[in-house]
């Protein structure tokens, strides 16, 4: 154990030395990319229309610079769509649910909030497989010959599916992955995913508000062969006269986009292209491994993910020996207070703990830096 606080005379803790340089933890929206400032945007296409030539071109090459990022084949269309990735999973949710049984797994907030739209919204009776925060349910016994809607990572449990192997390649149904804190930093079998969902938000860093839809061949066949039962609203319709409205997946957005978030997310994408997919894995998994270190000197701090083989790389849930809400929200207003660490409080519906973002955009320095300042924090709110 690494005891790194130490009294003054008058019995406060200690302040560390060294501050992490830029500390922004938070696990959405999450830190800008490294070298990062608005000035650095490019601005041409502000003020213009998202159908002018200029707008339409970046909204395109936005698209294509995922694609060569994430290594998505050509099967897979890739789009822009409204509402982050809560929008964009709730599209593929209304505009495709209802021609299989249902099977959704949750074991975090936002896999619970794909149940409440199933079973609330959309009157669908799902096989519900839960797991208690911290856990993973049996992926094995899922049963394929349902739509199966999950979560690649646990953004508000710090707990992921270790890969794609679970998921048959002869599957009846289609597989949603709502992947928004793990696609960029994790290898994703795109052969075994239908459909899957992401924000710019997260591992790129980029602002909210939009939401990115890839869709497998599988997922295609399924918008062009069935029509739910229910209404679709206007900024959910995929679907022209039978066949996929292709123009989404290139560049004609459904709604108005920002502009400016397209360009902070080009912005974000090129410094990620100068990296490749393996350094943004890189940086990712060194700032996950010395947070694991920070966790494993010190008795009071824990992983709420106890199994490494589905623990979070992204956004990592620590657990605080003894601390109730009370504790946690001391612990992160006094981290803030200093200018140390900025939203680390764990999510609201999680177990009360800490929540530390260690995607591509961190620093491992600043990781290293933090240790130190959990301990003042921790010592702070005890004496409090």
């Amino acid at each position: 154990m690494t005891d790194t606080t130490y009294a003054t005379a008058t019995g406060a803790p200690v302040l560390p030395a060294t501050k992490p340089a830029r500390p922004f933890f938070s696990s959405g929206p999450c830190a800008k990319p490294p070298g990062w400032s608005a000035d650095k945007l490019a601005t041409d296409s502000l003020g213009r229309s998202h159908r002018s030539k200029i707008g339409k071109t970046r909204l395109q090459y936005s698209i294509d610079l995922m694609r060569e990022l994430l290594k998505l084949p050509d099967t897979h269309r890739i789009g822009i769509v409204p509402g982050s990735d809560t929008g964009a999973y709730e599209m593929a949710m209304w505009t495709m649910l209802g021609a299989k049984p249902v099977t959704a797994l949750a074991w975090e907030s936002f896999g619970e909030g794909w149940v409440t739209d199933a079973v609330k919204q959309l009157k669908i009776d799902p096989t519900v497989v839960r797991a208690d925060y911290g856990q993973l349910p049996d992926l094995n016994s899922v049963d394929w010959s349902n739509d199966v809607l999950f979560t690649w990572n646990g953004t508000t449990s710090g707990v992921r599916v270790p890969n794609a192997d679970w998921i048959p390649d002869d599957r009846e149904g289609l597989s949603f992955a709502d992947a928004t804190s793990g696609v960029f930093v994790y290898d994703i079998d795109w052969t075994k995913i239908d459909v899957a969902t992401f924000s710019w938000q997260k591992v790129l860093g980029g602002e909210g508000a939009h939401g990115v839809l890839i869709l497998g061949p599988r997922a295609v066949e399924r918008l062009e062969s069935y029509t739910p039962a229910w209404p679709l609203p206007k900024v959910f319709r995929l679907v022209s006269k039978g066949k996929l409205a292709e123009g989404v997946f290139k560049g004609e957005t459904i709604n108005t986009p920002s502009m400016l978030a397209v360009e902070d997310a080009i912005f974000s994408l090129e410094w990620a292209k100068s990296l490749g997919k393996d350094g943004l894995i890189a940086r990712s998994d060194a700032n996950a491994a010395a947070l694991d270190t920070i966790v494993a000197e010190r008795e009071w701090l824990g992983h709420l993910a106890a199994d490494p083989a589905t623990r979070s790389k992204t956004s990592v849930c620590l657990t605080v020996e003894g601390a109730d809400e009370v504790m946690i929200k001391a612990m992160a207003a006094a981290l803030e207070k200093a200018g140390a660490a900025y939203d680390v409080a764990g999510y609201r519906d999680a177990p009360p703990g800490l929540r530390i973002w260690c995607g591509a955009t961190v620093d491992t320095a600043d990781i290293v830096a933090l240790g130190p300042w959990l301990d003042w924090a921790y010592a702070t709110a005890k004496a409090g």
